[in-house]
Order: structure tokens, then sequence, then C-alpha cells
């Protein structure tokens, strides 16, 4: 091979070698814009959105790990690429994400990265007792359920907060509150003093003090109200028959309580053998208010306490017709014709 021939060879592998390394350039750009850019969340088996929980002690491993048992992506290869490529173990933040039908990873990492995660609503309706509300915030949250029970039950921590042990509950108003999902205990706790403190009011402490009241003292008595009664017209009727009986220095014989201090709700029917235990939430026994709450108070019982009905009833059972309402009355005689027709209700339909 001549010499003009040798360079005129040389010069096509050189372009040739220039081409090829464009075309690879190429098809690494092209790669790793496909694995950054393009759509990957598929929410494979799943018809709507779906979220991603990764915990505060997960790491990587986890993370892929729960990517791939829920087949939310369409290439799990390619994030797992770039998540390495970028370092993501050293940057992955817990929360609760939501996952999008055609989000690219370059979408879910910057989530990740960035801590974007979605807060959710909690419709908190009822907890009779501390170890309820831990165990329905527990389940809907990532605090550890024990630890937040321990933490109620701590009588510093109520201190901390204006309760003791028996009252604390009264603290947690049901309603819809956002969260993070990833919220721990104390965090928890000083959102709910928070929410308690803004319920409160110049007007309602103002109202509770109308009725002798501390704002403690309402919940307590809301709680009763609320188990007497789920009729949001007669609860402020209910209230008015207890404060008057608070009024007079008569025991409030609120069979709720009773129920309460026995810790067994399969009671259906108050009798003497209930109301004989000895225990500071039974009214029967001790006058005034019991030491707390027997549930936590909804924001209607509380209501109801506070625009209380003022009458001069001092007795109340149910109706006869079982329709969940009562009949009220100012003597005691009354009462007991109310109540007998309530009983041979009862025993009509074999009820002990």
């Amino acid at each position: 091979m001549g010499k003009a021939e040798q360079e005129l060879f040389n010069g096509k592998n050189i372009r040739i070698g220039i081409w090829l390394t464009i075309l690879v350039f190429c098809f690494v750009g092209f790669k790793i814009y496909s694995d950054v850019f393009s759509e990957n969340v598929s929410l494979k088996y799943a018809d709507s959105n779906r979220y991603l929980l990764v915990h505060s002690d997960n790491d990587i491993h986890s993370l892929y790990a729960e990517i791939e048992k829920g087949y939310y992506l369409n290439n799990f290869a390619s994030f797992k690429r770039i998540a390495n490529l970028i370092q993501l173990k050293d940057k992955l933040k817990p929360g609760r994400y939501l996952l999008n039908k055609g989000m690219s990873n370059f979408d879910l990492l910057k989530k990740l990265i960035n801590g974007r995660q979605e807060p959710v609503d909690i419709v908190f309706n009822y907890a009779e007792r501390l170890s309820d509300l831990s165990g329905f915030f527990g389940q809907n949250l990532e605090l550890d359920s024990n630890n937040l029970l321990a933490m109620l039950h701590d009588s510093a921590v109520s201190k901390k907060y204006g309760f003791d042990s028996l009252n604390f509950i009264g603290m947690f108003i049901p309603n819809t509150y956002n969260f993070y999902w990833n919220t721990k205990s104390a965090a928890f706790l000083e959102r709910m003093k928070k929410e308690y403190s803004n319920f409160w009011t110049a007007d309602r402490i103002g109202k509770a003090m109308a009725c002798k009241l501390t704002p403690q003292q309402v919940s307590t008595l809301a709680s009763i109200v609320q188990k007497e009664s789920n009729k949001n017209d007669e609860m402020p009727i209910v209230a008015g028959v207890y404060l008057n009986r608070l009024r007079l220095g008569m025991p409030l014989q609120a069979d709720p309580t009773v129920i309460y201090a026995w810790n067994d709700r399969s009671i259906k029917r108050v009798t003497n053998v209930h109301t004989s235990i000895f225990s500071p939430f039974n009214t029967y026994k001790n006058i005034g208010l019991p030491p707390g709450p027997i549930c936590a108070p909804s924001i209607k019982a509380l209501n109801a306490v506070l625009n209380y009905t003022p009458h001069n009833y001092l007795y109340f059972c149910a109706r006869e017709d079982l329709s969940g309402y009562h009949t009220f009355a100012a003597s005691f005689q009354q009462h007991q014709q109310n109540a007998k027709r309530y009983q041979m209700a009862l025993n009509a339909m074999n009820i002990r």
C-alpha cells in the first residue's frame, strides 16, 4: 500500500472511529435520558393513585424491595441505576409519597430527595381510652403506638400540657386532622395541644365559667352526655340535667360512668351489682364529676354542655320505644313511672 493510500485508509478509520464514538455517546445519552425522563410509573394492578411509604428506619434496599413488591414501575432496573448513580441512599427522606401514573424516574427521585410527601387526612371520630387513641393513630401514622401510649401514661407529659393521667384524653378532640405521615409521637402531642387550645376560644371559656366548670370538666361532662345520647338535638337537654344535679349536689348516677368503671362494653343493662363497684368513675357512689372523661368527647357534645338547655329536669330515662331518645322528668315519682315503662320494654326483649 502506497503512502497516499495509507493516509487515505488511516483517515477513513479515524472518521469511522469518530462516528462510532458519536453513536456510542448518542446511545448512552439517549439511554440516560430515557432512564431519567421517560414515563416509568405504571401502578400495575392499581386503578388509581398509590402511595409509597418510606419509613424513617428504611435503607435504600428496603425502598427497592417496597417498589418491587408494589409493582409500581415499568422498568425498575432503570430507576435503580439512576438512584445508585446519584447516591439516593444518602439523600432519601422518609414520608408518604403520592405516585401518579406516568411519572418519570426524575419526578419520583425529586420527591424522595426533597421530601415532597403528601399529607394525610385522618378522621378521628372516637376513643374511649388512651390505648384506643394510641392504637388509632399508630395505624394511621408512622409513629410507634407503644411509644405514644407510654407518653400518654407518663404523668410528667400530661402535666406539661395541663392535664393529669385521668383527664388527659380530653385534650384529643375528635375531628379531621391533616398530618404528615411520618409525624412522631412528640410532634403529634404538640399538634393536638395546639388544636385543643384553638378550640377553647375566649367565648367558650366564658361559657364554661358561667357553668362553673373548667375546660377539663366540660370535657368530662361532655363525654357523659355523648355516651347518654347520640341525638344532637337532645344533647343540650341531657347536659342541663347533669348541670342541675351538680348545682344541687346530687350524684350524677350516670350509667355510662359505671360501665366505664367496669371496663366492660358488653354491659347492656346497669344493675345494682354494677353500681356497687368501688371506683372514682362510679357516679352512683361518688358525688360530682368523675376524675376525667369516659371518652374523647365530640365537638357536638362539648358545645352541648357549653350551650345547654336551661330547664328544671333532674331525671331522664330511655324511651320505651327504643328510639334512642329519652323521657325527662322534674320529679322522682314521674321518673319512676317513665323508668317502669322502659324496664318493661327491656324485659319484653329479654335484655338483661
